[in-house]
């Protein structure tokens, strides 16, 4: 029989579609835009509801397992693809996620890694914090031996404006428990993920 914690985003009260569309519609004319055309006309309407499904996570059941067989290797899933926006600029940050950790008494059900990176990465964010947000929940909800988390992702914020530095991607890792403390298996972790420690 599995345990599972249900994950549920309540929707939030102050949420106001149509307010957040006249505010998209006045944001684009006060930089010029004129929204008269047959093509912009419904894009106020289409950023509202762009940015709010950008900032509402899904809901999920964390299920997790008995760790009956006393696994006590490495569990890693690479390259879970993360979207986000930077809170500073409210542009896309986009690109992937390796999480992995060291099993205690129980197992995760594996796509659950790729759901807690998608339910803290569905906010104004910075990657510093989403990395250590989705070590420190994994480490609080599995109470596992280690968590790993490496974050790899190119910031539009930084290569469409500013510097304009194309082609350029961020890394943030977190390591916690023996991934942290223990050299051989923090060097395991950075090998199986494929980043250079």
């Amino acid at each position: 029989m599995s345990s599972a914690l249900r994950v549920v985003h309540e929707p939030d009260p102050g949420l106001d579609l149509a307010a957040a569309e006249k505010a998209a519609g006045d944001f684009l004319r006060a930089l010029g835009i004129q929204l008269d055309s047959e093509s912009l006309q419904g894009t106020p309407r289409r950023m509202a509801h762009a940015y709010a499904e950008l900032f509402t996570p899904r809901s999920f059941d964390l299920t997790t397992f008995p760790n009956d067989e006393g696994y006590d290797e490495l569990v890693l899933a690479r390259s879970i693809p993360v979207r986000s926006v930077c809170e500073h600029h409210l542009l896309p940050f986009t690109g992937v996620a390796h999480v992995g950790y060291l099993p205690g008494e129980r197992i995760l059900g594996l796509s659950k890694l790729a759901r807690v990176v998608e339910h803290f990465a569905c906010r104004p964010q910075v990657q510093e914090r989403l990395t250590k947000q989705v070590a420190g929940w994994l480490s609080d909800q599995l109470s596992p031996k280690g968590v790993g988390v490496v974050i790899e992702a190119e910031h539009t914020c930084m290569t469409l404006r500013g510097v304009q530095a194309t082609g350029s991607s961020t890394v943030t890792s977190a390591l916690l428990g023996t991934l942290r403390q223990d050299a051989r298996s923090r060097q395991e972790f950075f090998a199986l993920a494929g980043v250079n420690s």
